[in-house]
């Protein structure tokens, strides 16, 4: 909190334009070179796959030769190829340096980071832990340092436009990252994606109950995020950071997640009209049995009258 309070008094700006200058300058000297470094130990790993599966391949010659030659049973022979195989890829990343727990370090920064800003300016913004005369201080010039439609940063924002951008940043953000896969993804990533959608879309009425000061510290980190992931994903940008070329990665990365959404947008056309079809082959072969038991009953109705006369 000290240091939020030191650079909006040494930048002499309103309160708004503090809180957006410190996130990008946070987001820009911290957490992007760790998304860089996680990209960089992301392509080392996904470069050894192909070495491994040759590898792999000679292990398994080897474990034939090894079952005929000392009479090993099926349940040793898979023990012992788990193990080797194991030690072949502990011993690829070891010299490659690139142990994939390497790429979690930006969310064990990024997260910290995050709540520790929040609490911050929520302390700010409700004069906490103390109610001194600088606290009432930073308090009078946040209820008087907002902009536009947001004029006092201790307030909600009334107008719902900070938490409807930053809900439908993080979509963007999360729809993005599934577009620019090459494969389907699995089980779990699904299941990831879904939440992230979720959390999304939840945190759309909690931002609307903070005060406009969190939220817009909320929608700056969300913006500078969507604008570091597509940065990343250029050959060029990722060349420039020294992260090397993976098999996944794309030429033309901003095309592909074009097409991607536009086959995405197919798919669904197609679904709704397949749907709408036949929902139209149900109610016809309902109108038809219909009319059939309409036609039944009168050809009924009309042999009881003529064996009434």
């Amino acid at each position: 909190m000290g240091g939020l309070q030191g650079f909006h008094n040494y930048t002499h700006l309103p309160w708004w334009a503090s809180i957006i200058l410190s996130t990008i300058l946070m987001r820009g000297l911290l957490t992007f070179p760790l998304a860089v470094f996680q990209q960089y130990i992301m392509a080392k790993v996904e470069n050894l796959k192909p070495e491994m599966e040759e590898l792999v391949k000679e292990l398994k010659k080897e474990m034939a030769v090894a079952i005929k030659k000392y009479n090993w049973d099926l349940k040793y022979a898979r023990n012992v190829y788990s193990r080797s195989a194991q030690k072949i890829w502990r011993g690829l990343i070891l010299r490659e340096n690139c142990h994939p727990f390497k790429a979690t370090v930006l969310l064990w920064v990024q997260i910290p980071l995050w709540v520790a800003l929040s609490m911050s300016f929520r302390n700010m913004a409700s004069m906490m832990p103390h109610q001194d005369a600088l606290a009432q201080v930073v308090f009078m010039e946040l209820s008087t340092g907002g902009l536009a439609w947001i004029p006092n940063l201790t307030d909600v924002d009334h107008s719902l436009i900070l938490p409807i951008v930053m809900g439908v940043t993080n979509l963007i953000i999360t729809e993005v990252n599934v577009l620019s896969r090459v494969d389907t993804g699995s089980k779990l990533q699904s299941f990831a994606t879904n939440l992230f959608r979720f959390i999304s879309v939840a945190i759309i009425p909690i931002s609307a109950t903070v005060p406009s000061c969190i939220t817009l510290y909320w929608v700056t980190s969300s913006v500078c995020a969507l604008v570091q992931n597509l940065a990343l994903m250029h050959p060029s940008v990722k060349r420039a950071c020294g992260v090397p070329i993976a098999p996944s990665e794309q030429p033309h990365p901003y095309q592909h997640i074009r097409n991607q959404f536009i086959k995405k947008l197919s798919r669904r056309n197609k679904q709704e009209k397949e749907e709408e079809e036949e929902e139209t082959e149900v109610s016809q072969k309902e109108e038809k049995e219909l009319k059939k038991q309409e036609r039944s009953f009168s050809l009924s109705d009309r042999k009881k009258g003529w064996t009434k006369r």
